[in-house]
C-alpha cells in the first residue's frame, strides 16, 4: 500500500501529534511524518533533533517543497479555514485537530471548496468514520425501537491545575468556556450526530483553580430543533480516576442508551455500551456491549487512502463538521450576555 509523506505545522500541540506518529510508523503507519515547522526556533529545533526530523521555518516552506504530500495542521482554531486554504491550494491535503475552525460559514466554504479542489481535509473529531460507539447505538435504536431520542447528559472531565502561559488558551475571546472547547467538543461532536441540528445553547461556567483567565469548570445546555435537550459538562477539576471517558446518556421515548456510565472501569481503549428499557415497570438493562474507543483518535490509515484516492473511503457529512461549530459560536455568544443564545445561520 502507498504511503503519504506529511510534516507537521504547528509544534504546541502539534508535538504531542508528533510522538504518537513516530511512534505508529515504527508499527507500519501509511502516514510518514518526514518533518516538523513552527515560528518558534527553539521548539522546531528541539522536537526535529529529537526525531531526526527536517525543519522548516514556515507554512510557505512546506508548501514549497514538492514532495511533501500532506500537512498536518495543529495551530489553534481561529482563522483556521485562511491557512488550510493556502495549503490546499498548493495541492496538499491536510489532517487537523478539532475544534475545526471558530467560524461555522468559514468552515463549510473551506470544506466545499476542498471538495472541488479534489483534496483531502479530515480532522480527528469528528472523524469521517461514525465511530463504533455511536453505530451502535444507531443499532439499537432501530433494533429495540425506542423511538425519539428526547434529551441527553454528556461528561469529560481531567484534573489540570493550569497557569496562564500567553497562548490562545488564556483568551476568553479564542478559547470561550474553555473546558467545552478543549474537552467537551468530542461529545458535542457526538450530540450533533445523535440529535442533529441544534436551536440555542445556554452557558455556565467558573473558575476554581486554574491560574488562566479562562474557565476551568463549565457546562452548556442545548436545545435541538426536534425539541430535545443535552447538557454537557466539562472540567478541569476533577481527579477520579475517570479522565476523558466521555461518559454519555442518550433518553429515548422508550429506553436509555448509556455510554462508560456507572461504577464499572474498563481500560482506556475500550467503551462500555448499555440499553436500557422498562420491563414490567421496571429498568432492566437488556442489551450491553464493549467496543473499541475511537473517540478523538486520528484515523492516519484512513486519511492515507483517502490522500492515494483509493475506493470505500468514509466521506463526511459537512453538517457533521459545521453544526457543532454553530453550536460552539452560540456558546460563546451565551458565556458573554449569560442567555441563551441562538444558532445562526446563512440567510
Amino acid at each position: 500500500m502507498k504511503t503519504v509523506d506529511i510534516v507537521v505545522v504547528g509544534l504546541h500541540f502539534g508535538a504531542h501529534i508528533v510522538d504518537g506518529l513516530m511512534k505508529q510508523s515504527a508499527k507500519g503507519s501509511r502516514v510518514r511524518l518526514v518533518g516538523v515547522c513552527d515560528a518558534d526556533p527553539v521548539r522546531l529545533e528541539s522536537v526535529a533533533a529529537k526525531h531526526g526530523l527536517a525543519r522548516f521555518n514556515s507554512l510557505d516552506e512546506v508548501l514549497a517543497n514538492a514532495t511533501v504530500q500532506a500537512v498536518g495542521l495543529f495551530t489553534g482554531p481561529v482563522g483556521r479555514a485562511a491557512l488550510l486554504r493556502r495549503i490546499i491550494k498548493a495541492g496538499k491535503d491536510v489532517m487537523t485537530t478539532k475544534p475545526f475552525e471558530t467560524d461555522p460559514d468559514a468552515a463549510a466554504a473551506i470544506l466545499a471548496e476542498a471538495r472541488l479542489l479534489g483534496r483531502v481535509i479530515h480532522l480527528n473529531s469528528p472523524s469521517p468514520k461514525v465511530s463504533d460507539d455511536i453505530a451502535l447505538l444507531k443499532k439499537w435504536e432501530s433494533e429495540y425501537h425506542l423511538g425519539r431520542p428526547v434529551g441527553g447528559y454528556a461528561s469529560s472531565y481531567v484534573s489540570y491545575r493550569e497557569t496562564a502561559d500567553g497562548t490562545w488558551y488564556d483568551d476568553p475571546e479564542l478559547c470561550p468556556v474553555a473546558p467545552v472547547l478543549r474537552l467537551g467538543i468530542y461529545l458535542i461532536n457526538d450530540l450533533v450526530r445523535i440529535f442533529g441540528r441544534a436551536s440555542s445553547v445556554s452557558t455556565t461556567q467558573s473558575r476554581l483553580f486554574t491560574g488562566r483567565p479562562t474557565a476551568d469548570n463549565a457546562s452548556v445546555t442545548i436545545l435541538f430543533e426536534s425539541g430535545a435537550l443535552a447538557t454537557v459538562y466539562s472540567s478541569f477539576c476533577i481527579h477520579d480516576g475517570n479522565h476523558y471517558r466521555n461518559q454519555l446518556q442518550v433518553h429515548y421515548e422508550n429506553g436509555t442508551v448509556m455510554r462508560n456510565v456507572g461504577t464499572q472501569r474498563l481500560p482506556d481503549d475500550k467503551t462500555q455500551m448499555g440499553v436500557i428499557q422498562s420491563v414490567d415497570n421496571r429498568g432492566v438493562l437488556i442489551d450491553s456491549a464493549s467496543v473499541a474507543n475511537v473517540s478523538g483518535l486520528y484515523e492516519w490509515d484512513t486519511f492515507a487512502a483517502a490522500v492515494c484516492g483509493e475506493a470505500g473511503v468514509p466521506e463526511y457529512n459537512d453538517d457533521d463538521v459545521v453544526e457543532p461549530l454553530r453550536i460552539i459560536e452560540a456558546m460563546k455568544r451565551s458565556a458573554t450576555t449569560n442567555a441563551a443564545a441562538p444558532c445562526r445561520r446563512p440567510s
